[in-house]
């Protein structure tokens, strides 16, 4: 898998892991083909798979985030709309943007957006047209009970 059929493959499942377990895809796993063992730093791919993961994270359709379990999460920009209307009931420490930055040092550096401030405006105005009946819907009732803990009522 490249970074195309990545990016294909967050829009198909809309919420995904990075590399953790749980209770959605895994995209390391998917690049990879297959379970990986321990960590995917040590797997033969690993390589490929940080390609591969660094381009579905510089994608501008792609949320970056810790919603699932506290884990990072990607998003694909077609729920974006779904999330924010359902953000209340989600903790906020989960729709915070999360971007890897470069420093000049070579090192990386976790760079934090809080929610709302990441969101587009179109994105806002769409969320505002949606009910939380269809938001839940278009994001999952199982899914948006896994993120959040509780049942949408």
């Amino acid at each position: 898998m490249n970074g195309r059929g990545a990016l294909a493959f967050v829009r198909r499942h809309g919420v995904v892991l990075m590399s953790a377990r749980g209770p959605v895809p895994n995209l390391a796993e998917a690049i990879a083909g297959g379970p990986i063992r321990g960590s995917w730093w040590a797997h033969p791919e690993a390589r490929r798979i940080y390609r591969v993961l660094e381009a579905v994270s510089g994608s501008r359709q792609i949320l970056v985030c810790r919603l699932v379990g506290g884990k990072v999460t990607f998003v694909h920009r077609r729920l974006w709309p779904a999330l924010v209307r359902l953000a209340e009931r989600i903790p906020r420490r989960g729709l915070a943007a999360v971007r890897n930055e470069h420093t000049a040092r070579g090192r990386h550096r976790a760079v934090v957006t809080a929610f709302p401030r990441w969101v587009p405006k179109p994105v806002l105005k769409q969320a505002t047209r949606l009910s939380v009946a269809e938001a839940t819907s278009r994001f999952g009732a199982d899914l948006v009970v896994k993120v959040s803990g509780r049942k949408v009522e």
